[in-house]
């Protein structure tokens, strides 16, 4: 390669060295350091000259090239001769200085050259460099900087000089005014005095080691002073700070006097610094070096400025890190590093200094002496050691901070202090309990609300990081477990410490478990030897009541019983076995359950047998007392969680029920009666659950005690006797008598059942009789609880003997009167629920109720409940007492009131379940099943359901008894299957299947007999959950279906009738309904309803003029077609008159007619005749002045194609359809042709354009015809396709024809025969969309073999032949894609046509009537699929001219073509092999090829690739042919520049004599118009100029080469760029 075109390239880099595109900028920087690289002499000298040349080039592009020039000789400098070098410190040097203002960028990149030579040429730059550097003028700055950045990359080579340089430098100082000079120097000085010490502390590899510390210190002194006296003073705080470091740097260089001399000036001076910058990293740095310093010498002095530094080194340790900012972390890290020195010096008194600052209250402050504090108790262990007890007792202070960041920090250095041995000490104590109050924390911020302070400590993140301590503590330092064992469970206790009752019982589950299994001795506790340790069975107490509510504080239940199990041989040497076989499973539970999903009911009932079951295993009723004695003491810890409180009792009632001390038990059961807080209903329950459950083993005791307390003074206001009730004087008496009542009720359910019957009158229910006239809504509520519970009671007893409860109506009527003074318009209390509860559990008691007194009982509660508003409507206060409930508590009530109310009818149906009874119950409900409001009807339907289900499960035949209101119930719950809301349409569902079930029963059949219709009702309650009506309609239609198989015909006309009433129900959903199940059940049925015909239609005619919706008239003339189907000849001539588009009454009607199969054929007939000849549409001028035309339909042939449409809906149409299925077929396809873009007509007398789609009414009446011809697969491949879509549209119009032949000749092809023969005559008709439609449907027929399976391939050749020369553009192109599809479809039939195919496809490349070259394009791929076939003898002869037609396509701009004529060229290949002349085709457009595997069109892409790699074998290179075949896949990535690379030496090794071709090829690409295609050929030439050995040069144009990439360097795209830059790297 000649010298001028690696210039001429270099030149061109250097021009474009400062592109605007950074991504060129680092390639051509890349290839000039290649460039560099290889010869770096000329590369280097061509810099120089350029920046010789170019003195006034913008700064930026200096910069560049000086920057390339420094890489060069970083990378090469033991390749670049010696002149060159001294060439280069001169330029760099003369660069760097030229300007004596200072200009960064250009200055420094000059200076980095210098550096970059220093590393090896030290002498030839300190020579240039000491030139520019005279005793006496003051140098350049960055003549300075450059040798303080020399002392860094060399400091063997540079420390031997920098005694000399001091010298010089030193008269300098104190001539330099500038701050920026001063700034330099203080830099250097600084640079200097740390190569010195790194010289020194590795002398044994240093080339000089005689070179010793005091060599230096005269020079160093005398700079120290200038710098500290005069320049530490300057205003600049840059200035300031490169002084402070400097003079930090420079203490370890001066002589020991000097520097005591200096430390009282010296650190006051540098402390003060810290409040003339805010950058306070390099002060600490400097200081920390002079501390060093000062202490390595031991200076005696240093401890005069101990109180200054203390203070000063405190505010800079207190000062907030962010550790976002990672200065501010080395300067904390920096000051903490100057305490651990002074430490080391004086411990007592910076001990001292820190604890007296921990007294300060300022949270700053704390902050740093904790921060101190926690970083000597980690790093100064050991002089820390006597300090250990002061540093305890000083802690307390800041552990009484209330701001949680203090405490943050308390935390850490607890956890530093555990470490270490702090906590075994005395007063490690309240370290621990620090540790616990703060896991206990309440939480405080809102989620999603940002702290305003981002330092702020929540609550919970100081929550957890006491819990993680904790954890810590626990698992890692050994010796803390006898401090923690058994001490932490101390704080189990109290009250205060509930939240952290999780991390504590994790805590001791570790440790207790580890002395368990070291069988340590002190894992069993001694209780009365440890001080404050709660009892036992306060423990036991305390761990049950947290399992009752496991997931509260932060779950504690789960933690609790684990820890319970653990403890068992501590808590009772009895209870080990018991618990290690019942809490495992009850952890299982919590494992599997959330808070929501807990059954609490269950959980409780567990708890309470898991504690009778550890008291029946103790055995010691003195145990057992105490435990019932000290459960009742700790009633009072739970007065603010009355439900944990609640819980408690029941334990107590467990306990006592265990106890066989009958004192014990009165005692207590007068202290539970004494001290209950009676004012709250929780803590009412739970006493009334404690005794109920005493009463278990102790009835006469605890009836004794109640009517003793029922007696007391308690009762009349006393204050003597309230003084007794222990701080209640509050408590209102009623409150106190709602507690007794409800302590009855639960005495009744709970007591023996064989003792009870003789206690409810006499002890129980006189004592609660009397309250009965309260207005107090407590005493009711605890009266109605009570009388439901003796009933339940009663009910209990009642199935092993008779007994007849004399007060049942009495306390019907008592607790009904109760529901009566409810508000109407709100639920606010319980009253309803609990009356309607005890109720249910009161009628079925004998005697049994009249039936005025049942049908008022239950019209009071019916209308009580269902009347009620939503549940989300929220009631207005209308007293200042009344409390609006919360949602949760709201949405409970609610639930509860309709479950009793579900109770109640049930109980109603119970003692009678007869046909007659149930109706007497339904009609409270009936009324409410048309309400307009959903969530009436909703309920309503639900306690139908619910009273249906128990209607069957409680009936009994005894004889064959009429279900006489089958009928009735039928139609009125069948409409609400479609109602709109979801919750009434399954349970009607649901109340249908129990109806249809209770019939079965009376017809005679077993309870368990399945009927298979009537199962079938149950399925398709998921069909409902779809709002979809025409889901909704057929689901009703399919329920029908079932009523009327198993409806009794007597009932029929009930149903009917009743069902008429339905068509004008207040949803219109429900009419809708209604009309679908009549029209459903008249066709199943209405055969044996002729008699009532008149009187049927007599009832509809009065129900339509009442109906407004339209979809329910349609489906009324539905029934009556159904009822007169004899009469459908009369209205088809009035149906195709009707205004378009037909309505919905019409469409029904033309639907009906397909249900006649003569008459469908009949019709279908005169519609086909009428297409045939009528004109499908006319062209009208849009405006006069415009003069365009639009294409409108005429009116009756669309009139027909609508109503063929609605007729073939019809299922009943099948057969006519299919018979003239061919004809149909042929006759629809053509009407769409007709139909396609062409508009509807207009109505005459509103001149407005009908909203019919002229095109979507023939595709859908041909969709539908598919489908009635049974052709499933082919409509399943057209709606997959979208054909329909595409059909209707002109613009894809032959797309949709094409996907259509294309379903039918692989799904339906016998058929076809028929239809090709049928649409034949359509070929020559006038309209030119018929003959594209019909051209482009045989078209894709010759791309399916049943063309010739079926001996019609003749028939579609010759019409494709003929339609060559069609008029229409378009019909030609189809015709010559469908000649092209014969090789896909009739592949064996290419040679019987050979001569025809390859005319057709030669004219159609050389089509000059072609505007979008598309014939051409069909023409080229038909002719790709052809060649596959054809025998060499046809073709052969014409490859090269095939090939030489294809050339020019090889560039076009139309993607499609450049596809088609690679691929095409591809497909030649097979003719080609062996053939000299097509060798050198291949070879003339292997350039081209290559190339556009960079195409921006991955279709063209792809079939490059394939072109290749079967054009491969000819190429004559077995390793390109290898390279080809391997990596040339269509769907795989290909490397290009790899590819490329590992060519272009297969080219050169294999055709050298080629080279110049190729060259010149690629050089005409530079021009192309994708930017892809001119980067592509860049890269080949830069490849193919790295690859060429020096022999080859001559086969190459370098001039030309140079020239191109030169201008594509220039080139917009700045890819290009970047790749000619690339290539100009290989210029070497």
């Amino acid at each position: 390669m000649g010298e001028t075109d690696v210039e001429q390239v270099t030149l061109a880099l250097l021009d474009a060295a400062n592109d605007k595109d950074s991504e060129v900028q680092a390639q051509v920087r890349k290839s000039m350091l290649t460039l560099g690289n290889e010869q770096p002499d000329r590369v280097l000298a061509m810099c120089q000259d350029y920046l010789l040349k170019h003195p006034k080039l913008v700064v930026s592009h200096r910069v560049v090239i000086l920057q390339t020039i420094e890489l060069i000789v970083g990378s090469r400098i033991d390749a670049i001769s010696y002149p060159r070098i001294k060439s280069i410190i001169s330029l760099a040097s003369d660069e760097m200085t030229r300007s004596k203002e200072v200009v960064p960028n250009w200055q420094q990149a000059a200076s980095n050259i210098l550096v970059a030579v220093g590393n090896k040429h030290i002498n030839d730059i300190m020579e240039e460099i000491l030139s520019k550097f005279q005793p006496g003028v003051l140098p350049h700055f960055f003549v300075v900087q450059t040798l303080a950045k020399l002392s860094d990359s060399n400091v063997y080579g540079m420390v031997p000089f920098l005694n000399a340089i001091l010298g010089t430098m030193l008269p300098m100082l104190s001539l330099t005014k500038q701050d920026n000079m001063k700034w330099v120097f203080s830099y250097a000085l600084c640079h200097f005095s740390d190569s010195i010490l790194e010289y020194l502390a590795n002398l044994d590899k240093a080339p000089d080691p005689t070179v010793r510390q005091d060599t230096f210190s005269s020079e160093i002194n005398a700079a120290f002073d200038i710098l500290f006296n005069n320049w530490l003073q300057s205003r600049e705080s840059k200035l300031r700070l490169t002084v402070a470091e400097a003079v930090g740097s420079m203490c370890h260089l001066m002589a020991s006097d000097k520097l005591e001399e200096q430390i009282p000036k010296l650190i006051p001076a540098i402390l003060s610094l810290f409040k003339k910058n805010n950058e306070h990293y390099i002060i600490s740095k400097s200081l920390c070096h002079i501390l060093d310093a000062s202490v390595n010498m031991g200076s005696r002095l240093l401890e005069t400025q101990l109180d200054s530094l203390l203070f000063a080194l405190h505010q800079q340790v207190s000062t907030s890190v962010d550790y976002s900012n990672p200065p501010t972390v080395k300067n904390h890290n920096e000051v903490l590093r100057c305490f651990s020195l002074l430490a080391n010096a004086f411990p007592d008194r910076l001990v001292m200094f820190v604890l007296q600052r921990l007294e300060n209250s300022n949270e700053r402050s704390r902050f740093g002496s904790l921060a101190v504090l926690r970083h000597l108790i980690n790093s100064s262990t050991s002089m820390m050691e006597s300090k250990k007890l002061l540093i305890l007792a000083s802690i307390r202070q800041p552990m009484a901070d209330h701001s949680n960041k203090v405490k943050k920090r308390v935390v850490q250095v607890i956890s530093a202090m555990a470490h270490h041995g702090y906590l075994e000490l005395d007063g490690g104590e309240l370290l621990v309990r620090f540790l616990v109050q703060h896991c206990a924390l309440p939480n405080t911020s809102q989620r999603g609300q940002k702290p305003a302070d981002p330092e702020e400590v929540t609550n919970e993140a100081l929550r957890m990081m006491c819990d993680n301590t904790f954890h810590l503590l626990t698992t890692t330092v050994g010796r803390l477990a006898d401090v923690l064992w058994p001490k932490l469970l101390n704080y189990l206790i109290p009250p205060q410490y509930s939240n952290a009752t999780t991390p504590l019982c994790k805590s001791l589950i570790v440790l207790g478990n580890k002395k368990k299994d070291n069988k340590e001795p002190t894992f069993i506790i001694d209780f009365s030897e440890e001080v404050n340790l709660p009892s036992p069975q306060t423990l036991m107490i305390k761990l049950l009541v947290n399992a009752a509510f496991p997931f509260n504080s932060r779950g504690h239940g789960a933690p609790s019983l684990s820890l319970l199990q653990l403890l068992s041989v501590n808590i009772h040497h009895n209870t080990e076995a018991v618990w290690d076989k019942e809490i495992p499973p009850l952890l299982t539970v919590l494992e599997e359950s959330t808070a929501e999903s807990l059954d609490k009911k269950s959980w409780d009932e567990n708890l309470l047998k898991l504690l009778s079951k550890t008291l029946v295993a103790v055995d010691n009723d003195k145990w057992v007392c105490q435990f019932g004695a000290e459960a009742t003491s700790y009633l009072s810890t739970y007065n603010n969680a009355l439900e944990e409180k609640s819980f408690l009792y029941q334990c107590i009632g467990v306990t006592l029920q265990q106890s066989f001390n009958k004192e014990f038990v009165k005692k207590q059961l007068q202290e539970i009666l004494l001290t209950a807080r009676h004012s709250d209903a929780v803590e009412r329950e739970g006493v009334a659950l404690g005794i109920g459950l005493c009463a278990n083993s102790h009835l006469e005791g605890t009836l004794a005690k109640l009517d003793e307390f029922g007696k007391s003074d308690v009762f009349k206001k006393s204050p003597s006797i309230f003084n007794l009730l222990k701080d209640r004087n509050d408590v209102e008496v009623e409150k106190v008598k709602s507690t007794l009542i409800l302590c009855y009720g639960q005495v009744a359910v709970n007591a023996p059942p064989e003792k009870i019957l003789n206690c409810i009158d006499q002890d129980i229910l006189r004592c609660i009789s009397k309250h009965f006239k309260t207005k107090d809504l407590t005493m009711k509520l605890s009266l109605i609880q009570s009388v439901g519970l003796v009933a339940k009671a009663i009910s209990e007893c009642v199935k092993k003997r008779s007994y007849v409860f004399s007060r049942k109506q009495e306390l019907i009527a008592v607790i009904q009167d109760f529901i009566k003074a409810e508000p109407a318009d709100a639920l606010r209390t319980p009253v309803r629920h609990l009356v309607m509860s005890t109720c249910a559990n009161l009628m079925p008691l004998d005697p049994a109720l009249s039936e005025n007194e049942s049908f008022d009982l239950l019209k009071v509660c019916v209308h009580g409940v269902l009347s009620l508003p939503p549940e989300t409507h929220t009631p207005e206060k209308t007293t200042k007492e009344e409390e609006i409930l919360d949602p949760k508590k709201r949405k409970a009530l609610y639930k509860d009131t309709f479950s009793s109310l579900h109770e109640l009818l049930s109980s109603a149906l119970a003692k009678d379940p007869t046909p007659d009874s149930l109706q007497s119950v339904f009609k409270h409900v009936e009324c409410w099943l048309t309400s307009p409001q959903d969530h009436e009807r909703a309920r309503a339907i639900s306690a139908t359901a619910h009273m249906l289900t128990h209607y069957l499960d409680s009936m009994t035949v005894k004889n064959m008894v009429s279900f006489h209101n089958l009928g009735a119930m039928l139609g009125r719950l069948s409409p609400r299957c479609s109602d709109l809301h979801l919750a009434v349409r399954t349970a009607a569902i649901d109340c249908i299947y129990i109806l249809l079930s209770i019939q079965l029963r009376y017809e005679g059949f077993a309870l368990d007999y399945k009927d298979e219709a009537v199962e079938g009702l149950l399925p398709l309650k998921t069909q409902l959950e779809n709002p979809d009506h025409s889901v909704l309609y057929k689901t009703c239609s399919e329920l029908t279906k079932v009523m009327s198989k198993r409806l009794p015909q007597q009932q029929m006309s009930t149903l009917v009738f009743m069902l008429f009433e339905g068509l004008v129900d207040s949803q219109t959903n429900c009419c809708r309904a209604s009309s679908v199940i009549l029209n459903t059940l008249l066709k199943n049925r209405g055969g044996g309803l002729q008699e009532m015909v008149p009187e049927m239609l007599e009832v509809l005619h009065v129900q339509l003029q009442s109906i407004t919706e339209e979809q329910v008239r349609v489906a009324v003339g539905q029934t009556v077609l159904i009822m007169a189907s004899q009469h459908l000849q009369t209205v088809v001539n009035a149906l195709i008159n009707q205004p378009l588009p037909y309505d919905s009454w019409t469409s029904e009607m033309w639907m009906a007619l397909g249900a006649d199969p003569i008459v469908a054929n009949q019709i279908i007939e005169i519609v086909m005749e009428k297409l045939a000849v009528m004109a499908p549409y006319v062209d009208k001028k849009e405006s006069m002045i415009r003069g365009t035309t639009t294409k409108m339909a005429t009116n009756k042939p669309l009139a027909m194609t609508c109503g063929l449409k609605e007729l073939l809906l019809n299922g009943q149409s099948q057969e006519p359809a299919l018979s003239k299925f061919p004809q149909l077929f042929s006759c629809l396809i053509v009407r769409l042709a007709a139909s396609v873009g062409v508009s509807a007509p207009r109505d005459n007398t509103t001149k407005r354009t009908a909203t019919v789609h002229v095109a979507g009414v023939a595709a859908d009446a041909l969709s539908i015809l598919l489908a009635r011809a049974q052709l499933d697969e082919v409509l399943k491949r057209l709606d997959e396709d979208k054909a329909w879509d595409a059909i209707k549209e002109q613009n894809t119009h032959i797309t949709g024809v094409t996907l259509l032949a294309r379903a039918m000749a692989k799904h339906a092809g016998p058929r076809l025969p028929t239809i090709v023969e049928c649409l034949c005559p359509s070929l020559n008709n006038i309209y030119e969309c018929q003959r594209i439609t019909v051209t482009s449907f045989f078209s894709e027929l010759l791309n399916h073999h049943v063309a010739t399976e079926l001996m019609f391939i003749d028939v579609l050749m010759n019409n494709m032949m003929e339609r060559i020369s069609d008029p229409s553009c378009t019909v030609r192109m189809l015709a010559v894609r469908g000649l092209g599809n014969i090789a896909v479809g009739s592949p064996e039939k290419v040679n019987k046509y050979a001569k025809e195919l390859l005319a057709a496809m030669s004219s159609g490349m050389e089509e000059k009537d072609d505007p979008g070259k598309l014939i051409t394009l069909e023409a080229m791929s038909g002719l790709s699929k052809v060649l596959l076939y054809l025998d060499k003898k046809n073709v052969q002869l014409l490859v090269v001219y095939i090939f030489m037609k294809i050339k020019p396509f090889l560039e076009s701009e139309n993607d499609e073509i450049r596809c088609a004529s690679i691929h095409l060229m591809g497909k030649l290949s097979k003719f080609g092999s062996g053939e000299p002349v097509f060798k050198d085709q291949i070879h003339n457009v292997l350039v081209s090829l290559l190339l556009h595997l960079v195409d921006p069109n991955p279709h063209v892409v792809k079939a490059c690739k394939y072109a290749m790699r079967v054009c491969a074998p000819m190429v004559g290179s077995e390793q390109i042919t290898a390279m080809f075949q391997n990596h040339l896949y269509e769907d795989k990535s290909l490397h290009y520049g790899e590819f490329i690379n590992d060519l272009t030496k297969y080219l050169i090794q294999d055709f050298p004599g080629m080279l110049n071709f190729y060259h010149i090829s690629v050089l005409q690409f530079f021009k192309s118009n994708w930017s892809e295609v001119r980067a592509g050929a860049a890269m080949f030439i830069g490849f193919l100029l790295g690859n060429l050995s020096e022999e080859h040069y001559s086969h190459l144009n370098m001039g030309i080469i140079t020239k191109g990439l030169v201008m594509l360097l220039q080139d917009p795209d700045p890819v290009v760029r970047v790749k000619a830059a690339e290539a100009m790297g290989h210029f070497h």
